[in-house]
């Protein structure tokens, strides 16, 4: 069952109006891959009816008022992706393809859709229900930030959106806790997941640089961002409270992380797996390939690396379905009328992080002072690729089932860490789960720079290299590891590229193809210190390659391609997976 889009779908519900309206910059996939999708649904599940305004038209109010008006709320996301990031390339030019609207074309998201969204709200529906915001560009907007596009410091997206408040997250719980207030009359202001505006900031919040002070002063950003990420663990989380003009941002502690019934249930709600046929006149959604026939085994990750937001978003803990949940899920996979035998994907962020979690983590929070996965696997994780092996075993014993495939990446350090079942696991991704390629992502082999990501040296790679090929080779099948690399990272020089060159052409026997400017997307480590130049982890100063011209001479010290002409906007945000789910 889809979300009523129109008005004649409401009309067959036997709805006069809607309880909530949710505004996306997506094409409507009924998906568990797409945020608004699943949080439209869950709603629904609890008893509030929902419709959706997919990728509405900002130049007239005829999509936008297509529903009516919510009776509790307007709900406001810029879609899968954040809109810059879909828009532009990493070297600034404009996008001409869009996976997630129809036909391809990139003409029906605005830049900057979350702001644009609430404008046309507000100019067109003037007695208006609050407007929330939600999903990955206002998640990771939701402090002051620092904005590629614009080369400063931007306050609060909720502040430049006028809205009323902002779930953060996955947001799941709090969109639920959201809804009842709102219909029960209360105020949702306590509720964990949500930031709002103040007069004045809460007594028990810890009070971060305002945004005035981290706009001009690069210490004031670090100490800003360290005080976040720092408090950023639902477990021992404070309220967090900064000042944006006149008023105070008050951001709430997250909310804790789901339970393996909680995330089943969410997944196993009904969804179409389809476009909405509202769109189907316009053409094919490309995104609906890639995640149509796959699934989601877990939410989270403990590799923090420094350039990656996910840790942000969806949390540091890694929360696992069960197997039961997922053989349920590709039983009715199989059963499919346009299924063809194929799951595209089993993973998550990262494919073999499913199944095990940090016992001390989970009884007491992300440590402060050191990472699950740098410089070197933590003892206290014990990785298990045990379960996994089940789970990939029993998915491929379901009747029409023919191929599992596994497109999500891997942390090649966590196998070899994985005494026990390491070597089971990859034998069973080389024998059955590979198609020709296999993703993993070195990013670089200089010491310096991958100490700046976050990320482990090239000694793991090279030892999980001859072990895939050892492996490849006694099953008798022609597969190949796919290597992808970042330029111009924050500590990045053109020499360290040209090592990066030599290392891949003389440990590796060939030049990657996937090769991804950095950009400086909002809430990561590494656009602090692209910001700032200096290295948060060290207090040293950090070069920083900021020239457009600098930054292609990276690039095709690997690639060989010669030099682009230069754009006039500054580097935007790099295109992330198509697959990625985002509520």
């Amino acid at each position: 069952m889809f979300l009523p889009c129109t008005r004649e779908e409401m009309a067959e519900l036997g709805w006069e109006t809607l309880d909530v309206i949710l505004v996306t910059g997506d094409a409507y996939i009924d998906s568990p891959f797409i945020g608004v999708a699943v949080i439209g649904k869950l709603l629904l599940q609890h008893g509030f009816k929902v419709g959706i305004v997919a990728q509405p038209d900002c130049r007239s109010a005829e999509d936008i008022c297509r529903l009516g008006q919510p009776r509790l709320f307007w709900g406001i996301t810029g879609g899968s992706i954040d809109s810059m990031v879909a828009n532009r390339t990493a070297s600034g030019r404009k996008r001409h393809t869009d996976d997630y609207t129809p036909g391809g074309d990139n003409t029906r998201r605005p830049d900057r859709a979350v702001i644009a969204y609430a404008n046309l709200i507000r100019q067109h529906c003037k007695r208006t229900a609050p407007l929330v915001l939600g999903g990955i560009e206002a998640s990771l907007r939701r402090l002051a930030h620092y904005d590629a596009w614009d080369r400063r410091v931007r306050r609060s997206i909720l502040v430049d959106a006028k809205a009323d408040y902002l779930l953060y997250g996955m947001a799941e719980r709090s969109v639920v806790e959201l809804a009842r207030a709102l219909a029960a009359g209360q105020s949702p202001t306590a509720i964990r997941g949500l930031c709002h505006l103040a007069q004045e900031p809460p007594a028990e919040a810890l009070l971060l640089p305002s945004h005035q002070e981290t706009a001009t002063d690069h210490q004031a950003f670090a100490a800003m961002f360290r005080a976040f990420y720092d408090h950023n663990d639902p477990l021992t989380a404070r309220p967090l409270a900064q000042q944006q003009d006149s008023r105070y941002l008050v951001h709430n502690p997250p909310q804790p992380v789901l339970t393996t019934a909680e995330l089943d249930a969410i997944h196993e709600l009904e969804f179409a797996r389809d476009l909405h046929p509202c769109h189907r006149q316009d053409g094919p959604v490309r995104a609906l390939d890639t995640i149509r026939f796959a699934l989601t085994t877990h939410r989270g990750c403990y590799g923090e690396c420094n350039f990656c937001a996910i840790a942000v978003h969806q949390g540091r803990t890694v929360q696992s379905r069960s197997i039961d949940s997922l053989v349920r899920e590709a039983t009715r996979l199989a059963a499919h009328p346009a299924f063809k035998g194929v799951i595209a994907d089993v993973g998550g962020p990262t494919a073999n992080m499913y199944g095990f979690e940090c016992a001390k983590k989970l009884a007491k929070g992300a440590c402060r002072d050191r990472r699950c996965l740098f410089p070197e696997v933590c003892p206290s994780l014990k990785p298990n690729h045990g379960p996994l092996i089940e789970l990939l075993r029993r998915l491929r014993a379901i009747a029409k089932i023919k191929k599992i495939a596994v497109a999500s990446g891997l942390r090649h350090d966590l196998i070899l860490a994985d005494r026990t079942h390491g070597l089971a696991y990859l034998r069973e991704i080389v024998r059955h789960h590979v198609s020709g390629q296999l993703k993993i992502a070195p990013e670089h082999s200089s010491d310096a720079v991958l100490a700046a990501m976050g990320k482990p040296g090239t000694e793991a790679l090279l030892r999980f290299r001859s072990l895939f090929n050892r492996l490849t080779r006694e099953e008798g099948l022609e597969q190949y590891l796919t290597y992808y690399l970042i330029a111009a990272h924050p500590g990045c020089t053109q020499a360290d590229m040209e090592e990066l060159r030599a290392f891949c052409l003389r440990r590796l026997h060939l030049l990657p193809r996937q090769v991804q400017l950095f950009t400086p997307t909002p809430c990561t480590w590494s656009t602090l210190m692209y910001w700032t130049g200096i290295d948060p982890f060290t207090g040293e100063a950090c070069f920083v390659e900021k020239s457009e011209a600098g930054r292609e001479r990276q690039k095709a010290a690997i690639t060989g391609q010669a030099q682009q002409r230069p754009s006039r906007r500054p580097p935007g945000p790099a295109a992330p997976p198509r697959r990625k789910r985002s509520s």
